[in-house]
């Protein structure tokens, strides 16, 4: 196994690489979409939650195949010949999809959460919109969802190793090509295990330090 531990290692840092991406895209789209479906306008709604709707009731994996194959035949359209897209790029905009319309309503329920009374109070001061976003609600708004925007990132680490269906060489796909070459699939995918596992771990405690700096309101 020995040969292939620099191969563990190289794709360690392709499955940060993926999660980091992906949550940080997801993240700002789906903060996008939460503020934008706390509008009073019925379409912009109504868009929303169908999309939040259709990523969170389609598999992940199957969200991953159709815009691996769906991006390669687009592509191939445009380009007139046959081009496949890069696996790392259809991983990052699966996950950033699946990403994004989990974390939409986990901030809004976070928003919904924060006191109308707060935002009020801040009118009468004379802070426009984006003052109360960056002073008021955001900061209220983010200790409510951190719970749950942890989960999400947690799972997201885990989500990473779907994308090695369509031949990303991450962690997954290491340990899949190790257990064929050296027969050994009992060493290899508990490898990956305690890998995957750091990586979850280091979340959960940094989660865990998060909600102690930043306490929920009404500790």
């Amino acid at each position: 196994m020995g040969g292939f531990t620099t191969q563990f290692v190289v794709a360690l840092t392709v499955t940060i690489s993926l999660a980091l991406v992906s949550g940080c895209l997801g993240t700002v789209f789906g903060l996008f979409l939460a503020i934008s479906k706390g509008t009073a306008l019925p379409r912009v709604n109504a868009v929303v939650t169908a999309y939040t709707t259709v990523v969170r009731g389609v598999p992940e994996l199957l969200i991953i195949l159709l815009i691996y194959f769906g991006g390669t035949t687009l592509a191939s359209k445009i380009a007139g010949r046959y081009v496949e897209v890069n696996a790392f790029t259809a991983g990052v905009i699966a996950l950033s999809v699946v990403f994004s319309g989990y974390a939409t309503e986990v901030f809004r329920g976070a928003i919904a959460a924060v006191p109308a009374g707060q935002t009020e109070a801040a009118k009468s001061l004379g802070l426009n919109a984006w003052q109360r976003w960056v002073f008021i609600i955001g900061p209220q708004m983010l200790r409510l969802a951190l719970p749950a925007y942890g989960n999400l990132w947690i799972s997201l680490f885990k989500d990473t190793a779907l994308v090695s269906i369509v031949g990303l060489t991450d962690i997954m796909r290491v340990a899949y090509v190790g257990a064929g070459s050296l027969r050994a699939p009992l060493t290899f995918y508990l490898a990956a295990a305690a890998l995957y596992l750091s990586l979850t771990t280091v979340t959960l405690l940094s989660i865990r330090l998060a909600e102690r700096r930043y306490p929920a309101l009404g500790r």
